[in-house]
């Protein structure tokens, strides 16, 4: 086969992704602190996209004028409207002056050595300092009126801030500096103290291995277990402990009950975990009474000791979409308006440097400029839009849900939403993807209502995995603690209920629940139902011996 070169021509169709789809489709799946951030960005970059709300409002037609505003009124001055400063005021009618004042403003008040006689005291003590200085002096010594002021801020009322005002939140690392400080005046030990309390996470514990501390600081190991010893006797009880044994540990050894058999059951804590009272009982030597006692005793110590204090700050949901009870009995959609950005293209700047632009780069750069503001805005609107569209078909969709709770919850996928309203499975995952919906039984991310569907065992319709997983849980509640159900017989309570499932089904719903298996809700609720039983027998004060380790 000879291999030419010639020239074809062929037609095809293609999708062409340009810089703005590309961008709008990004807009679809950002929550809504990414989007107001996106748009700030744009605020910045674009001069020619401003905030709806940016700018001083136009004053209304009859409504009065703002406060502090001054007028001049031509009938208060001379015939000319130019009269001099003492004829201020005295025009016909005005009642400025009572009568008998100007004839004291215009009599001779005599030498300086008449009027000292005259008030009895020097004249330097009636008017110590200029008027301008006494009212700045005054003004100085006063208290201040505002909350502001106190704080060295502005003392308009506007301006008033009170989160300037509050106490700033105390953390652990702090705290533990300020001890630090007090417990160690060597500069070394508070060298490694200090380091040791910038490894403590928000629990309260270090690293097992002290993240080298030997080695990045120098210190010999005797030097920093010394220092380390100091930091666990620390507030809050517990805190610096390399694990949860020693943890409670500390705490006991600080309540003056770690003794050998609290001791051993410190260090056996798997074997507490997995509920083997009978093992425990044996290693730590006691009876069923001061077991009992004991457990009860490590229920009530805390395993995080640092999160007490403050720590991050958890950002609140803000929902993006109301579903409220309509008026004819349907429900009611609508958008929240405050994770809304609202923007404008402001076509009448635009329009005047239109005028006075000559370069070609300039008049380029503002064209792209109109172009991106102008095509931001009808993202934003475009992207208002679907969420409104699918959130009122999830919601259409979810009837029951919304009606009667989780139970009614029907399987329901990306395709069906998508057909309804016409659109791809793309941009419905997209639209899904970091939104929340606000209802009357909670708030819930809409990709909630998007769930696998479960066969029915008599063949009618089948079941939502949500609301398998909800009746799961209910039977699990109700179970008995002398009859726990186990997974082949949930799987044979959930045929009776027309439900089609296997058994490793029902375990991974039972595990992604964090439900423990029927072995171990035995013993926890058997457990719990002998401490119940035994507590009004059970004496407060145990004769055992509390001698310390």
């Amino acid at each position: 086969m000879a291999l030419t070169q010639r020239l074809e021509f062929r037609q095809s169709q293609s999708l062409v992704m340009t810089p703005q789809l590309m961008q709008a489709i990004k807009l679809l799946q950002l929550s809504n602190l990414d989007l107001s951030a996106f748009v700030e960005e744009e605020l910045e970059r674009n001069p020619l996209l401003d905030r709806a709300s940016d700018g001083p409002e136009p004053p209304v037609a009859g409504e009065p004028a703002a406060e502090g505003a001054e007028f001049s009124d031509p009938g208060s001055y001379g015939e000319d409207g130019g009269g001099d400063a003492s004829d201020m005021g005295t025009s016909p009618g005005s009642e400025a002056f009572e009568p008998g004042q100007e004839d004291w403003l215009n009599s001779d008040l005599g030498s300086r050595t008449e009027i000292e006689q005259t008030l009895d005291t020097p004249l330097d003590n009636v008017f110590s300092e200029e008027p301008a200085e006494a009212a700045a002096r005054a003004a100085q010594d006063a208290a201040p009126t505002a909350y502001t002021e106190w704080g060295g801020g502005a003392s308009n009322d506007d301006d008033y801030n009170l989160e300037a005002f509050v106490a700033a939140e105390v953390t652990l690392g702090s705290h533990l500096a300020e001890q630090l400080a007090v417990a160690f005046s060597a500069p070394a030990q508070r060298m490694i103290g200090q380091y040791l309390i910038d490894l403590v996470d928000d629990a309260g514990y270090l690293p097992p291995d002290l993240g080298q501390a030997t080695e990045r600081l120098g210190a010999s190991q005797a030097d920093v277990d010394a220092v380390l010893s100091v930091l666990q006797k620390f507030d809050p009880p517990g805190v610096c402990a390399r694990n949860l044994s020693e943890c409670l540990a500390i705490q006991l050894r600080e309540l003056n009950r770690y003794d050998p058999a609290m001791q051993a059951l410190v260090e056996n804590l798997d074997l507490l975990a997995r509920r083997d009272i009978a093992a425990l009982r044996k290693l730590c030597g006691v009876d069923d009474e001061d077991i009992t006692d004991m457990i009860g005793e490590i229920r009530r110590l805390d395993p995080k000791p640092g999160l007490k204090f403050g720590s991050a700050r958890t950002q609140t949901m803000v929902p993006d979409v109301y579903v409220r009870p309509g008026p004819d009995g349907g429900w009611h959609v609508e958008l929240n308006s405050d994770t809304l950005p609202r923007v404008l293209v402001n076509q009448v700047y635009y329009t005047e440097l239109s005028k006075t632009i000559r370069k070609d780069g300039d008049k380029s750069y503002f064209s792209d400029c109109l172009q991106n503001a102008t095509w931001l805005v009808r993202a934003l609107d475009q992207r208002a839009r679907t969420i409104l569209k699918v959130a009122t078909e999830i919601v259409r969709q979810q009837d029951g849900f919304f009606t009667h709770g989780v139970a009614h919850l029907r399987p329901l996928n990306l395709k069906a939403v998508a057909d309804a309203i016409q659109m791809h499975e793309s941009t419905v995952s997209r639209v899904t993807a970091n939104k929340y919906m606000a209802t009357n039984r909670g708030s819930f991310e809409l990709k909630y209502f998007f769930t696998a569907s479960i066969a029915s065992a008599d063949g009618g319709e089948a079941h939502s995995a949500e609301a398998v997983r909800h009746h799961i849980k209910q039977l699990i509640d109700a179970e008995a603690p002398s009859a726990i159900l186990s997974d082949d017989t949930i799987v044979e309570r959930l045929r009776e209920s027309g439900i089609d499932i296997a058994r490793r089904t029902v375990a991974k719903y039972r595990e992604a629940m964090r439900i423990p298996s029927s072995v171990q809700r035995r013993r926890d609720k058997q457990s719990m139902l002998g401490n119940a039983l035994s507590a009004p027998a059970t004496s407060s004060d145990r004769s055992r011996d509390t001698a310390p380790a």
